[in-house]
């Protein structure tokens, strides 16, 4: 679990850092500085969907995790969390939001979670750090997730300094789930899985430059289809 702690406190350090420099950066600069961040996030979302093995394997998993996400309305009751827990450490009501369907403070955390905790470095660091105790994998996010932290959160509030918590309960859940996790964490699965999260990357990537507008809580499913998918392919090949 260091490596996890490491990363926690490398978010709410640069979330902290950033709200700090957040007052004091003009709107144009915090655009730039977010467009600069759509586009790197599109370009490390392109390259992890392209480790896919099986583009078939990544669009069964997009559009079954996608329809399951919307028939549960996961970005809805994302968004809802989030505005519930600014309405709490903000003291605001539900009139102060002037009826907003996402709040920044909602954007920020989800947007935030979602990137901090979807990726290869995710997976294979926690697991890393759980069977060996070797954290290296899991610090070297860190540091590349605490400068993400302060350009979130220098534009998009405070809702950056709650993704911490969702770091802790994925990456410490796979850190402790480890050594049962390793048998079935196969070079195929892991590919597919950095695929479908470098889709969901991509979609990010499109929403902070504003390009389109896509409910990327509501695919988070397509992260727990991919093994299915993935085993039923292993059993379907010649």
């Amino acid at each position: 679990m260091v490596g996890t702690w490491i990363n926690i406190g490398t978010v709410l350090l640069g979330a902290g850092i950033g709200l700090l420099l957040g007052s004091r950066l003009s709107e144009r600069l915090r655009e730039t500085v977010m467009q600069g961040i759509g586009v790197i996030t599109l370009v490390i979302g392109l390259q992890m969907a392209l480790s896919t093995e099986n583009v078939l394997i990544v669009l069964g998993s997009i559009l079954l995790g996608g329809i399951l996400g919307t028939a549960w309305h996961l970005d809805d009751q994302l968004n809802r969390f989030g505005r519930w827990v600014e309405q709490k450490v903000t003291g605001l009501g539900r009139q102060d939001h002037r009826l907003q369907e996402t709040s920044r403070f909602a954007q920020g955390f989800i947007t935030t979670s979602l990137l901090f905790c979807i990726g290869p470095m995710t997976f294979l660091g926690a697991i890393q750090d759980g069977l060996t105790g070797d954290f290296q994998l899991l610090a070297v996010k860190s540091v590349l997730d605490g400068f993400s932290a302060i350009a979130f959160a220098a534009s998009l509030g405070p809702g950056v300094l709650l993704s911490a918590v969702t770091v802790f309960v994925i990456q410490g859940s796979l850190t402790l789930l480890s050594s049962f996790l390793d048998a079935f964490m196969t070079d195929d699965l892991i590919a597919e899985m950095t695929a479908v999260g470098g889709a969901m990357v991509l979609m990010i990537g499109f929403n902070l430059l504003r390009l389109l507008t896509i409910r990327v809580a509501d695919f988070l499913p397509a992260l727990f289809v991919v093994p299915v998918l993935v085993w039923l392919s292993n059993v379907l090949a010649p």
